[in-house]
């Protein structure tokens, strides 16, 4: 597997006070064709992650509209996002469409926890709605720490889920282990969860990030963000599954790394994969957890 780098497609303009750094944690919904809105988390000057987008045509290799404005912002201090939105991917419920999102919570003297929320998306895909208010999947006995970014996918009557959750802050790395989990469900709303997680390995990839999962005749793949000690730079791994719940990583085949220089030579991370005319690809994040901007990269067949 090798992914050819376009490059960077978006840099935040912080123009707007709620959006004055990052495009993280891009995610993209077909408008067109070749035009796509591509959804993007950006931080104010208390590092509260909100949403907002710009249109991209593939086709050309443009940009057509950056929004500028947020279309959805952090919570109020109470709630379960009042530290930010950092995107998952959309799915539809009856055909209602809606993005899923890790929300932040730090709570006054403790440590920061993540929740997981959902967003309403309206027809013409200019409208961000919080719904419910109150969290999608809370933390329970089976994840009691912290969740974040879902992948919601639709396969045969089932809704498959993966999504990230911490087991603990802190390992003999000085890193947390925080694994991506898999629950199935019939209606989004009762979620079965299951024991099995993609297999760590502590000082290597034990805090991994952002699923991003494709479904094809052989099976699923797998991409995501990881790292394995304090202080180490994320990295973009992969792995295999033939049915989404057991998984093998092989990250001699990712097929992509860091530049030698520029925007994106330190880290890469939070990976959007998605089909767009029988090719395959990548939206992603470089240095600085997407303070660098949005890059792009296809899949070479």
């Amino acid at each position: 597997m090798k992914w050819k780098k376009v490059g960077r497609i978006f840099e935040n303009s912080g123009v707007h006070p709620k959006l004055q750094t990052h495009a993280a944690n891009p995610l993209a919904l077909p408008l067109t064709e070749n035009v796509y809105r591509i959804f993007y988390s950006g931080r104010d000057a208390d590092n509260r992650s909100s949403v907002s987008y710009f249109d991209y045509d593939f086709e050309r290799m443009i940009l057509v509209k950056d929004h500028v404005i947020p279309v959805v912002v952090h919570g109020g201090e109470d709630s379960f996002y009042s530290h930010g939105i950092s995107l998952g991917n959309s799915f539809e419920v009856n055909g209602k469409k809606y993005i899923n999102f890790m929300g932040w919570h730090i709570p006054p003297n403790e440590h920061w926890m993540g929740k997981i929320g959902r967003l309403a998306v309206d027809d013409t895909l200019n409208t961000l709605t919080v719904d419910p208010d109150q969290p999608f999947i809370d933390i329970d006995p089976a994840d009691p720490i912290s969740l974040s970014y879902p992948w919601i996918h639709y396969n045969h009557e089932v809704y498959q889920m993966w999504y990230g959750s911490t087991v603990y802050w802190n390992s003999e790395t000085e890193e947390m282990l925080h694994v991506i989990k898999y629950a199935e469900s019939r209606d989004t709303i009762t979620w079965k969860k299951m024991e099995k997680s993609v297999p760590h390995i502590i000082g290597h990839s034990q805090a991994f990030s952002r699923p991003s999962v494709i479904q094809h005749e052989d099976g699923y793949d797998m991409w995501f963000s990881y790292r394995g000690k304090l202080n180490s730079k994320y990295r973009i791994g992969y792995a295999t599954s033939p049915d989404g719940i057991e998984w093998k990583c092989e990250y001699d085949k990712v097929g992509i790394d860091v530049s030698a220089n520029g925007w994106d030579n330190d880290m890469i991370c939070y990976p959007f994969v998605f089909f767009r005319n029988k090719s395959l690809y990548m939206l992603y994040n470089g240095n600085g957890y997407g303070k660098s901007g949005i890059g792009l990269a296809i899949l070479d067949k």
